[in-house]
């Protein structure tokens, strides 16, 4: 049971959960903490302006992190609020169990009502300490989060548990033991503060006053809240919605909030969530087990360690003692050496015993939590955390993943003292290995015939040589940076087959290979000189694209089966030299305006090219053209496309630009200039709109002709 004790502790304040809440996140946290930590954002990002601009979707909108955070895979992985008049820039602070939070904007005013009542500042916004996801609250404020009461009861039957004595309940400093318990007033008092804070006088004179164990027991037994729906007050959950996995009354499936979802009853989804997680938990049960018996393992190797090293320090101290004084010098680098190999195996193993300990420590704790929770008779609390936690434990499982539960070290000394050199060259004693070891493998031998390369991939293919005794384990596939520089692994594996994605155009590439096993490596294959293509061939990606784009024609060709615009990426990436493509307009109808150009891989696919951050593009009409990124239009240009025509895109990595044609005539002026990174061929369309791609072009010859005069 202690072990669970971290998972009933608010991320906030490290103390117990007191009223939790149920986050969107799957999160809980106290109801006043939850309320100590708003930030209030802007009046531009409050859920009234959102839905005044159509741009709201729910109730919680979870915030742009590029709006109102700094956090990166590099940074410390805590968000940080700056850049509002309203909200200056404020520091993190770390809760008692050391998890980084944001402490409010402004002090809230004083309010006689309580947390959950007590009105939230306009514009609100919450983020969640533990996944760092932030949304911005609606009118109801905390109120439309649910309350976790089986986290509540929990947490109750724990404290119980532990409690030996029960303590007073309004002593000042250190309580004392309780005497009595109020059933009304559900307070334990001792007998000093009962004198003082409940006379048996007044309108307290017919409370009744019970022993402390046996107002536990009644607290216990007492029955619990019916469960209430967020929006309806007056309405108990009755239905489980599928979709929405949550809990819903009456009076939501009455509003048609969830009229095409599915909806479930509430007690067949209660007792099939509770069989999922109890099914989940026999997995993660046998993984404990295993890391138990593995532990008694590494308990069992440091003892053999421990009596190896006697053993050998014992037989290389009679063999120096019986050699001249010249060895007797000798003899302590010796011993220091096998201390040194001593002591880093113990540290291996113990390193090993912590991690795995403090792991089984973690497992067994969401273990016992979750039969705890399993025990909950509240289908409707049960089935708000049941997703969460079944997906916890899953995870769980699968961190105890192949080769965790093995070990790093083995307990043997594999050392021997050769004492046979004569005395004039006893300076050169040494250890030798005391097992024979077979030879390493021999070199490995590219296969020229099978090795090739397409657009900025290579494949490459290897064997050992015929005559070859020594098997190999593995293999050793390196690479250059396709420019002279340094090798880098890029395969290690036991197939003798390796295709490598991802290269540059235009680039001379070296390879080898190298083949190992338990005693070491071979020697590298002779150097493989790979050039990749000069110009890319490529098609539209089916995978990556939006699921309204309609594809034909090998994936070359690409329309929509929505009036609204929708956004295709290429297959391959471009992140170095100079590329030109193009697109022939197969079919144009009633004047819609597509949009042509690169984007990131992340880019939205529901909005027209250019409407965000993460795509640069030009989107032309029949009669004029924009260019656009990140919804700013910018050089308007005479002249549009019909049926028939050609638009050209020419990205040029070297120069850090990107230029668009119209029929074989450049479209204003040069589009973006210092753009980098990694960027895919992009194009919006609707359904008025049919194109095909065209790739594998040269560089247009007037532009080549610039690039060299400048």
């Amino acid at each position: 049971m202690e072990e669970m004790e971290e998972e009933l502790k608010c991320p906030v304040c490290g103390s117990f959960y007191r009223e939790p809440i149920i986050l969107p996140c799957s999160h809980n946290l106290c109801q006043a903490c939850a309320r100590n930590i708003l930030v209030q954002t802007p009046e531009s990002e409050s859920p009234q302006s959102r839905r005044a601009s159509g741009s709201g979707v729910s109730d919680y909108d979870y915030l742009d992190l590029d709006k109102m955070s700094l956090y990166s895979e590099a940074d410390s992985g805590y968000g940080s609020y700056g850049g509002f008049a309203s909200a200056p820039t404020t520091p993190c602070q770390k809760s008692p169990n050391g998890v980084r939070v944001f402490p409010p904007a402004m002090p809230p005013p004083a309010t006689h009502l309580s947390p959950a009542l007590a009105p939230v500042p306009r514009n609100s916004c919450i983020t969640c300490p533990q996944c760092h996801r932030s949304l911005i609250l609606d009118d109801r404020g905390l109120r439309g989060f649910p309350k976790n009461r089986v986290l509540e009861g929990v947490i109750d039957r724990y404290q119980q548990s532990k409690a030996a004595a029960l303590k007073c309940q309004l002593c000042e400093k250190a309580p004392k033991e309780a005497t009595v318990m109020c059933e009304q007033c559900d307070v334990f008092y001792c007998d000093p503060c009962r004198l003082r804070c409940h006379p048996p006088r007044g309108p307290l004179a017919k409370h009744r006053l019970v022993p402390p164990a046996q107002g536990r027991v009644s607290r216990r037994l007492s029955p619990r809240k019916v469960s209430t729906c967020t929006d309806h007050e007056l309405e108990n959950h009755s239905m489980y919605c599928v979709q929405c996995k949550m809990p819903v009354c009456y009076q939501c499936l009455e509003e048609g909030k969830h009229s095409s979802h599915e909806v479930k009853a509430l007690g067949a989804m209660w007792k099939l969530h509770k069989s999922q997680l109890s099914q989940a938990l026999n997995g993660l049960s046998d993984r404990a087990k295993e890391a138990k018996e593995f532990l008694v393992q590494l308990r069992n190797m440091v003892q053999q360690i421990q009596e190896n090293s006697v053993e050998f320090e014992a037989c290389l101290v009679a063999q120096c003692d019986a050699l001249i004084d010249a060895l007797n010098r000798r003899k302590a680098q010796l011993l220091a050496r096998v201390n040194k190999e001593h002591e880093h195996k113990l540290k291996v193993v113990r390193d090993q015993i912590s991690h795995c300990t403090v792991k089984l420590r973690q497992t067994t704790g969401l273990m016992e939590y979750c039969l705890e929770v399993i025990k909950e008779n509240d289908p409707s609390g049960f089935l708000q955390i049941s997703d969460a936690l079944i997906r916890r434990v899953h995870l769980t499982e699968d961190q105890w993943g192949k080769g965790t539960l093995t070990p790093r070290m083995t307990t043997d000394f594999d050392l021997s003292l050769d004492n046979s050199p004569l005395l004039q060259s006893i300076h050169q004693l040494d250890f030798v290995q005391m097992k024979a070891s077979s030879p390493v493998p021999a070199t490995p031998i590219l296969q020229l015939e099978e090795c090739c390369t397409h657009n900025n991939s290579a494949t490459l293919s290897w064997k050992q040589p015929p005559l070859s005794t020594v098997p190999a384990e593995g293999y050793i596939l390196e690479l250059d940076d396709g420019n002279g520089g340094q090798f880098r692994e890029v395969y290690v594996g036991k197939e003798t087959m390796c295709t490598v994605d991802g290269l540059h155009f235009n680039s001379t590439y070296n390879a080898r290979i190298k083949a190992f096993n338990k005693t070491g490596v071979s020697q590298y294959s002779k150097t493989l000189v790979l050039q990749t293509s000069e110009v890319a061939w490529f098609a539209f990606d089916p995978g990556s694209a939006h699921a309204d784009i309609i594809f034909s024609n090998d994936n070359l060709t690409v329309t929509c089966s929505s009036y609204d615009d929708r956004v295709v990426l290429g297959k391959t990436g471009f992140s170095k030299g100079v590329h030109y493509w193009e697109l022939a307009v197969d079919r144009y109808d009633n004047h819609p305006d597509p949009a042509f150009g690169v984007a990131r891989v992340d880019v939205m696919k529901d909005v027209m090219l250019g409407k965000d951050d993460k795509a640069w593009a030009m989107y032309v009409d029949n009669h004029r053209s924009w260019f656009m990124h990140n919804n700013s239009h910018t050089n308007r240009t005479e002249g549009g496309i019909a049926k028939g025509a050609t638009i050209g895109v020419l990205l040029d990595l070297n120069r850090k630009t990107l230029t668009f044609f119209i029929n074989d005539e450049q479209q204003g002026p040069i589009a973006f200039e210092n753009v980098e990174g990694l960027f895919f061929p992009a194009v919006s369309l609707n359904r008025n709109v049919q194109v095909t791609l065209h790739t594998g072009l040269p560089v247009p010859d007037f532009y080549s002709s610039r690039a060299s005069i400048a």
